[in-house]
């Protein structure tokens, strides 16, 4: 049986999904500490959020941050606020689906059941979340995140893409050439000062961790990670 965590402090919406939902043979939790978001979350071990925008203390984006920095359960947004701008930042701050009210009790469960069944039903593309490592520094890819030890920090995506190729490369060096394919798609096309700019918020981040100089530019070459952290550790 999944568990739901609806967090609204609308009572009588709360009550409502949460009466609906339990038809369905959902485990449905009410948040009552607004307070204190996270903790709930992680002491129930929720397999799905709904997650209003208006939210007592700090607003529905900055819990969506939170929730998404720990987990990769689907977080789905419940919200009046129905102006484009609110989707755009419920989806950049983690989201995977928006929901404007009134809404179809109908369409929320079949939203609930949706992103279950991709989330770890048959249509899940992996149970195990991807990561990749050099010498103790972790990049989580789908969560945007980089870690060492008890130390994270949340990264854009192309930074998130930049890193792993050098993680990757561990401490052999990486072109120009090669980067600059790497930022580049079908929709963004990448200069070389662009790179200029992604390496700097790179060092940026690693720097936020604590990590002087990991990030070396190799003159007429590219650029190489050099385990400088571990160095530290000694």
């Amino acid at each position: 049986m999944a568990t739901i965590l609806i967090v609204e402090d609308d009572p009588k919406i709360a009550y409502l999904l949460q009466t609906h939902l339990a038809k369905y043979n959902y485990a449905v939790i009410l948040l009552k500490d607004f307070a204190h978001v996270l903790e709930e979350f992680k002491r129930l071990q929720a397999d799905l959020v709904l997650l209003d925008i208006n939210l007592p203390y700090f607003d529905g984006f900055y819990w969506c941050r939170q929730i998404r920095a720990v987990s990769h359960c689907p977080i789905l947004f419940v919200s009046a606020r129905e102006g484009p701008m609110d989707q755009v930042m419920a989806l950049e701050n983690g989201a995977d689906d928006y929901i404007t009210k009134p809404f179809s009790y109908e369409v929320v469960v079949a939203k609930v059941r949706s992103h279950l069944r991709r989330a770890y039903g048959d249509y899940a593309s992996s149970r195990d979340e991807r990561t990749i490592e050099y010498k103790g520094l972790l990049l989580y890819p789908e969560r945007l995140l980089v870690q060492i030890g008890a130390q994270s920090v949340k990264v854009g995506k192309k930074e998130a893409q930049l890193l792993a190729c050098l993680l990757e490369h561990g401490d052999r060096v990486v072109s120009r050439e090669r980067l600059l394919e790497v930022l580049w798609d079908e929709d963004t096309f990448v200069e070389e000062n662009t790179l200029n700019v992604y390496v700097t918020r790179v060092r940026k981040k690693l720097q936020e961790l604590s990590i002087e100089g990991a990030l070396e530019t190799v003159r007429g070459s590219g650029y190489r990670l050099s385990s400088v952290w571990e160095e530290d550790a000694l």
